[in-house]
């Protein structure tokens, strides 16, 4: 036995074919029995597959009954025996014996059909289940009554199998041998010559089995025959075969059949017993007869897909010792009873979501052993998902990606996998399969606002934290970390990184430098977020900054002027009614919005019942008739006030001169003037005073060469008396803010008479006002220019009436 496993013989076919995930399929033929570690094949060559593709595609074999008799070498590429193969105890009499194993590689996922064909040798001899049988012949039995033996059983198949048998001695009885459709051979004993219970009573022959291998093997039996005396009728049955259709599910006690012989014999040499005479399989087991009745029942649980039907060797016996025999055919239908087996072969837990449609996912094997329709089946999915079952081969099915995937919809599917046969009903089995969707970066940032406005109030902190910009990325992971960065621009030519900086981690963004809103009211600019992705995607959005104001400037004065070294005085006539308009107060305030509205009050006054302010205009009225009792110089002080929180304000004072004429207010205002003290900045007044004697001399120049001869007269006239009068015309104010103009407007009369050291103004009605500008240095000299229409130069004319009509008088007194 040692030497014939020793010769053994490796034959290789290689069938090469493709067909989905399925790269080819290799048949391998080896004898059974080969030693642990002996060479199957080299399957990376065969296959065409790379050692370094084996190892990190982490090949595996999958079998369908998970026994392990062949290994994978990954190292070397080759198949080797793992485990001792019986080819007996793996397929038993079928033949050929295969084991089918299916070879799959990961990432990306292939599979390879490997057949590996077990041959058989001669290792089994031919057996019988019992040592001896016993006969019981009558002497009377006639020539030709035939006997059945046990058959013998040899588990080797083809040649190796039972091939004959023969039996010794042949004096009274000879073998006969009858092929069966199973392909088994009916053994029977045939009387050839009388039995003479006198002459031998007992007889002891050998039957022996022998298989066509190479030594061949046999097995033997004994056979015992008693001779009796004479019993000449056997038991012969009804119908040499009965034939039984029963389903596989019959419960046990069905009656399958019953069988019946008849014994022409009276006595106890007609009564017939029945009895089963199978020895090679388990129908003693599965089967029961009646001994006396001849009923067949079922004793086991029938399986179709383990037996699809049986021989029943009847034998019937009478009490003689003669025999018939009759078989009964039992044929065992399918039912659909097994559910199909689900076996995952290689899977992936997770796709990356821009894998294309048609990436194998998962495959995996069903098995259903029913037949015919009960063990064809279908393998489905839910349909609201982004995948699809394919059939790869036969019992094969793979789940491949049907569309796009997007993990930002779905990072993770429960597939179920259900399979159902075609059986009524339909049976089914179903696996849920877990899936990770994978991140790629696919997706930019996205801003919560199309664009942000902020606002923040002028003289902040540097540093001072704005708003926050916020962007999200439905991307996971490192795929989904937004960062944040001020895109390069300027703002009124300065770059906008000196205005504001932004925290790359949180988008805070914060200010730089303290905002002035008077210098800039709003500015805009570009933030991006971007994702740490590789390749890094990125959006970006205009953020704009709004500069609130706040109340930090107080309101300038723009009228009256206030100067240092003179003084500014409106005058207002005795005459003058309620209402009067004596001057307004212009002022303005750079701040915007309520910080800018200005309201005017009366602070202090020489006589706080003669004038009044107005709140909004800032116009000086009288608020009552002007008397001869009022004081001649009149000093108001004015408070203008911003609408602001809090609020800012400055004052004005304006001096006002109720008089009728110049020589009373120059009088009441020289005194005024002496009244200041001029000693706090000598160095100032000193180079003040020389640009204006300057002033006046190159003025003095032009004005004596550009008046005319008739006009020195009355300047003469004006010399005699002491008080030069030089009319200053100011130019018309417009208030650019659009508080209104402020006309200086009068029309008056001069009169003077003949030899008159004095000249007394009297005024008509006014236009507006006069203003009268004392410079306290001056040395009382008035001179008047007059503008428009021309004195009358007649020295001996005894009254002169002048008339001056729309212009300014400003008069500049310079008391000596």
């Amino acid at each position: 036995m040692t030497d014939l496993r020793m010769i053994r013989q490796v034959s290789l076919f290689i069938l090469i074919f493709s067909f989905s995930s399925v790269a080819g399929q290799v048949t391998y033929s080896i004898p059974e029995e080969m030693a642990k570690g002996s060479f199957v094949g080299n399957i990376a060559q065969d296959l065409g597959l790379d050692l370094k593709r084996l190892r990190s595609g982490k090949a595996r074999i999958y079998t369908e009954d998970s026994a392990e008799y062949i290994e994978l070498n990954k190292d070397k590429g080759s198949l080797l025996v793992k485990e001792r193969i019986d080819r007996e105890t793996l397929c038993g009499q079928t033949t050929p014996c295969a084991l089918h194993l299916q070879i799959t590689l990961e990432e990306p996922i292939e599979f390879y059909t490997v057949t590996v064909e077990i041959n058989d040798i001669n290792d089994n001899a031919p057996s019988f289940k019992k040592d001896e049988m016993k006969f019981r012949i009558s002497e009377s039995a006639v020539i030709g009554a035939k006997f059945m033996l046990e058959r013998a059983m040899d588990l080797d198949v083809g040649v190796n199998g039972l091939q004959s048998y023969s039996l010794k001695p042949t004096d009274n009885f000879n073998l006969k041998l009858q092929n069966q459709q199973d392909g088994s051979k009916k053994v029977e004993m045939v009387l050839q010559k009388h039995l003479d219970r006198e002459a031998q009573e007992h007889l002891s022959l050998t039957l022996t089995a022998i298989d066509g291998g190479d030594p061949q093997l046999s097995g033997t039996i004994r056979v015992e025959i008693s001779v009796l005396d004479a019993n000449d009728n056997a038991p012969v049955f009804t119908q040499e075969i009965y034939k039984v259709i029963v389903t596989e599910t019959a419960p046990q006690g069905t009656v399958l059949c019953t069988v019946s012989a008849a014994d022409a014999d009276e006595g106890s040499n007609g009564k017939v017993s029945y009895s089963i005479k199978n020895t090679l399989d388990d129908v003693p087991i599965m089967f029961e007869i009646g001994e006396e009745n001849g009923v067949v029942t079922l004793n086991g649980n029938l399986d179709y897909e383990k037996s699809k039907d049986y021989e029943i060797h009847v034998q019937a016996s009478d009490e003689g010792g003669l025999t018939d025999s009759c078989k009964i055919m039992v044929e065992v239908t399918d039912t659909n009873d097994n559910h199909p087996s689900i076996n995952i072969m290689s899977k992936t837990n997770s796709v990356s979501e821009n894998s294309s449609p048609g990436t194998v996912v998962t495959i995996f094997n069903v098995q259903d052993p029913d037949s015919g329709e009960n063990g064809k089946v279908s393998c489905f999915i839910a349909d609201n998902m982004p995948f699809l079952m394919k059939t790869t081969s036969k019992k094969f099915f793979s789940l491949v990606t049907d569309s796009d995937l997007d993990r930002e919809r779905a990072s993770e599917y429960n597939i179920t996998v259900t399979c159902s046969d075609e059986g009524v009903p339909s049976l089914s089995s179903s696996v849920t399969l877990t899936l990770q969707i994978s991140d790629v970066n696919d997706n930019p940032p996205v801003f919560e606002r199309s664009s942000y406005e902020a606002y923040i109030v002028e003289n902040n902190t540097p540093g001072l934290s704005i708003f926050t910009v916020k962007a999200t990325d439905s991307d996971w992971n490192q795929n989904a970390r937004v960062s944040y960065i001020l895109e390069d621009s300027s703002v009124n030519g300065v770059p906008v990184s000196s205005y504001v900086s932004v925290s790359a981690d949180s988008g805070v963004i914060h200010a730089v430098r303290s905002f002035d809103y008077e210098q800039i009211k709003d500015f805009q600019f570009r933030v991006k977020a971007q994702d740490g992705g590789s390749p890094p995607l990125s959006s970006n959005v205009t953020v704009k900054i709004m500069i609130q104001d706040q109340n930090d400037n107080a309101p300038q004065v723009l009228y009256p002027v206030q100067t240092g070294g003179s003084l500014v005085a409106e005058m207002v006539p005795r005459s003058a009614d309620v209402g009067y308009l004596v001057t307004k107060v212009v002022a303005v305030d750079v701040d915007s919005g309520q910080n800018a509205w200005l309201s005017y009050k009366l602070q202090k006054a020489t006589d706080r019942a003669l004038f009044e302010v107005g709140l909004q205009n800032g116009e000086v009225r009288t608020i009552r008739q002007v008397t001869d009792k009022d004081a001649v110089k009149q000093r108001l002080t004015v408070i203008v006030e911003d609408n602001g929180q809090p609020s800012r304000s400055a004052t004005v004072i304006v001096n006002v001169a109720v008089a009728d004429s110049f020589p009373e207010v120059l009088s009441e205002f020289t005194d005024f003037t002496h009244d200041k003290e001029y000693n706090e900045n000598l160095t100032f007044y000193l180079v003040l005073a020389l640009a204006v004697v300057s002033f006046l001399f190159i003025t003095c120049v032009v004005v004596i060469i550009s008046v005319k001869i008739y006009r020195w007269r009355q300047s003469r006239i004006l010399y005699h008396s002491n008080l030069p009068v030089i009319p200053y015309y100011p130019p018309r104010y417009s208030d650019t803010l659009g508080t209104g103009t402020l006309p200086h407007v009068y029309n008056y009369e001069v009169c003077r008479t003949t030899d008159s050291r004095k000249s007394d103004c009297k005024f008509g009605r006014a236009g507006s006002q006069n203003v009268l500008i004392m410079d306290p240095s001056s040395t009382g000299t008035m001179q008047r220019i007059q503008s428009e229409k021309s004195i009358l130069d007649e020295p001996d004319s005894p009254l002169e009436v002048r008339n001056f009509n729309n212009y300014n008088d400003v008069f500049l007194f310079k008391p000596s």
